[in-house]
């Protein structure tokens, strides 16, 4: 079996590459020249030099492989025409070649994103039937790329994963929170409770396996999560018993947490880099509830959450201290 992958340098796509070469699969990993392979190095891969405007590159390479795995995608940008171009536009690109130099290619995998349906608007976590309403030009921009998919609903087998927030060995998102409470504070955005769906790698990658897989999949969108949701008080409460440390914490109102976003927006137009906390991100993090099911996963192609949040919290701060990514104190 042979397998192109997108995004692979990244935090998931390295893991999916990791997966598949245990599965002997032979990995095509799209690689800028500027691109960091550290999770990849001496491990046997084959790079593909290019980006996903490269036609030629990718026609050569995608007609001869039985899966396309399209991890990559456009976090953060400085204006809506960057979302649009690294999200739905690189995406209608890679489906219309894949369609047209390997229209039996086994599988087509998509990773999307919570974000591509916004916000649950109730206690109930959303389904891949509630119709989306995404907040951010990330998420719209996520959104058209699934939909440049459905075009080819008849002509390709492909399948659509919507992760919530990914955490585990390698990611550098939750270790800021990790970090910060290691050092003695529990920042927490808001004076009212908020729910989130959380995946651990390794269990979204047992995802995106079933999914490829799977004939059943063929056309359909799932999502990849954890069987509960959890507030930061559950998730403060794990951190603390796993570092062994008390923080204070400190509630941060939606104000301050949008003005930061406005300034740190405002200098990064006098850099090469996108914001990190820009006001969209601020749009995200200040939403009750970024809850989802994993009922139609579970149901359809078998997928099991294996461990739970505080074991699962361990094997990433083990990690973590592993590392050095966090001193132990």
């Amino acid at each position: 079996m042979k397998a192109f992958v997108t995004g692979g340098t990244g935090f998931v796509g390295s893991h999916l590459i990791d997966r598949l070469l245990a599965k002997n699969v032979e990995v095509f990993a799209l690689k800028r020249k500027t691109s960091d392979t550290k999770w990849l190095d001496a491990k046997k891969i084959n790079y593909v030099e290019g980006d996903l405007f490269s036609d030629n590159i990718l026609k050569d390479t995608i007609k001869n492989v039985d899966y396309v795995f399209h991890v990559a995608g456009v976090i953060k940008a400085k204006n809506y025409t960057d979302y649009e171009r690294g999200n739905n536009i690189a995406t209608k690109n890679l489906v219309e070649i894949s369609h047209e130099v390997n229209p039996n290619l086994k599988k087509f995998v998509h990773i999307s994103s919570l974000a591509v349906c916004g916000p649950a608007p109730d206690k109930e976590p959303i389904t891949e039937e509630y119709t989306p309403k995404p907040i951010t030009s990330y998420g719209e921009t996520k959104l058209k790329a699934e939909q440049e998919l459905h075009k080819f609903r008849d002509k390709l087998n492909y399948t659509i994963i919507r992760p919530p927030a990914v955490f585990g060995p390698r990611d550098k998102e939750i270790l800021i929170y990790f970090k910060t409470y290691n050092n003695g504070l529990n920042s927490i955005i808001g004076f009212k409770e908020k729910f989130l769906s959380l995946v651990y790698i390794d269990e979204l990658i047992d995802g995106i396996i079933l999914a490829a897989e799977s004939d059943a999949s063929n056309g359909q969108t799932y999502f990849i999560c954890m069987d509960d949701a959890f507030n930061w008080d559950q998730i403060g409460a794990v951190t603390g018993e796993l570092l062994n440390k008390k923080a204070i914490k400190i509630r941060l109102p939606h104000s301050l947490v949008f003005s930061v976003g406005y300034i740190s927006q405002f200098f990064a137009n006098f850099t090469k880099q996108a914001a990190t906390l820009n006001v969209e991100k601020c749009k995200d993090i200040t939403q009750p509830r970024w809850i989802c099911s994993n009922e139609k996963a579970k149901r359809e192609l078998g997928f099991r959450q294996k461990l739970t949040l505080k074991e699962s919290f361990k094997e990433t701060i083990d990690w973590y201290k592993k590392e050095g990514w966090i001193k132990s104190k």
